[in-house]
């Protein structure tokens, strides 16, 4: 069983950065793909960013955000930049086992098995 626990939200003037962590528990997170959704009020949950075999991003965020992650802290990172009042929404970290063969990226909530609690990301025009 894997726990997230995701910090860094708040909030941010448009034009701003933030950069949001997420810390997981267990000692093979080196095996873990790991994604960011983000879900804004009365919509759904959209993809934002995975990492595996390699790095992945909506496009509404391609060039903005960036996603990274340290394997010896256990933990993966959302730099946010030039944020946009349309970013605003509660981010959520999710991950799910790396399968054997690199295959296509995960972009839909339901293909990942673990997730955090969710961080408060709110962007002011």
């Amino acid at each position: 069983q894997v726990q997230l626990v995701e910090s860094g939200g708040g909030l941010v003037q448009a034009g701003g950065s933030l950069r949001l962590s997420c810390a997981a528990s267990g000692r093979t997170f080196s095996r873990y793909l790991m994604g960011w959704f983000r879900q804004a009020p009365g919509k759904e949950r959209d993809f934002v960013a995975a990492i595996g075999w390699s790095s992945y991003y909506a496009d509404s965020v391609k060039g903005r955000f960036f996603i990274s992650r340290d394997n010896a802290k256990n933990t993966v990172y959302l730099q946010m930049n030039s944020l946009k009042p349309e970013d605003t929404a509660v981010y959520y970290c999710a991950g799910k086992r790396l399968p054997p063969i690199a295959g296509a990226v995960p972009t839909t909530p339901n293909e990942y098995d673990y997730w955090g609690q969710g961080t408060q990301v709110t962007v002011s025009s």
